[in-house]
């Protein structure tokens, strides 16, 4: 039974669970977890229609009434996304959304602003400060479900994609024009914070470290104990982002200068790591969601850049590449 909050009588466990769907007899294959979202505003009002609309869709949902305890739910439960107010008590909307966006564990939580400014100036800065939409007060609940769901199902490919990339053994960061971080996945992530502790990619040596690999030259660096990472550039994509293939190898092992430089794309590279374990083209194809007729199509270029005519060949050349 959902229990609504009385503001007259009730003190509610705002940021407990206070919704989620009925329960219904197990079907024989195992249900996916309900999406949490989280809805931080001050009024209760709101907060007790959202909550309404969303458990009618299924999610299970967590409420905070400002940031601070916003900030608790996300150290108690990361949700899939929130729907934020932008102007509240205390620290404002905006400010939370950059803390969250700032912090490495959270950052990928699309947040959809809720907000009575409509004008230009308010919208930009909600869009500047991290937030992926938003709707205008008095929400219109159909409008504002349609929207959620699409971020939701958006981030959450997103996330599988990179989780994807560290299954097949890779750390790979993003450089944009500029030299700058535009996206890494989780393991390059880890390996960039022991490497540069405490400033992070933040700092100059960082960013530093990261050019001169995107100019094509393999940098290695020392990490704490006996193992170097290694940084090489794989190439280029159309939104003219460099794209870096990060390892580990024994300290004392110099990076392979003599390698290729090989301008594969993204999706070739998993091809490649894969061809690499062994797998074949019906496994790849499966593993990636493929046709074995695109797996084949991706072999046909991979071969082409690395200047060899078997799966053999393109095998130990990926053993270099992508192991280090």
């Amino acid at each position: 039974m959902i229990k609504t909050p009385n503001p007259a009588t009730d003190s509610p466990p705002f940021g407990q669970l206070i919704g989620q769907p009925p329960a219904t007899p197990a079907p024989s294959a195992s249900p996916a977890a309900p999406r949490v979202i989280l809805v931080v505003d001050d009024a209760l009002d709101t907060l007790r229609m959202l909550c309404e609309a969303l458990v009618g869709e299924g999610y299970t949902v967590l409420v905070a009434r400002d940031a601070e305890e916003a900030l608790q739910r996300f150290e108690i439960s990361v949700p899939d996304g929130v729907l934020l107010d932008a102007v509240m008590p205390g620290q404002d909307g905006f400010a939370l959304c950059r803390q969250l966006k700032a912090t490495p564990p959270w950052s990928h939580v699309p947040v959809i602003f809720m907000t009575g400014l409509s004008d230009t100036e308010q919208i930009l800065q909600g869009f500047s400060s991290g937030g992926v939409d938003y709707v205008v007060k008095p929400l219109r609940i159909p409008e504002v479900l349609a929207r959620l769901a699409t971020h939701v199902r958006n981030a959450q490919a997103a996330r599988l994609a990179r989780e994807a990339v560290d299954v097949a053994g890779m750390g790979v960061l993003m450089l944009d024009a500029q030299g700058r971080a535009a996206w890494r996945s989780p393991q390059a992530t880890l390996w960039l914070e022991q490497a540069f502790a405490p400033e992070g990619l933040a700092g100059d040596a960082a960013r530093q470290w990261l050019r001169s690999a995107a100019q094509g030259t393999p940098a290695s660096l020392p990490l704490p104990g006996t193992q170097a990472l290694t940084a090489r550039h794989l190439g280029e994509s159309g939104l003219a982002e460099s794209m870096l293939l990060l390892t580990l190898g024994p300290a004392d092992t110099p990076p392979a200068r003599e390698r290729p430089d090989v301008a594969l794309t993204p999706r070739e590279t998993e091809v490649l790591s894969w061809l690499a374990k062994g797998k074949t083209n019906r496994d790849i194809a499966d593993i990636l969601g493929m046709s074995p007729r695109t797996v084949n199509k991706h072999l046909e270029h991979i071969f082409e850049k690395l200047g060899v005519e078997t799966r053999t060949a393109a095998a130990a050349v990926a053993a270099r590449l992508l192991q280090g």
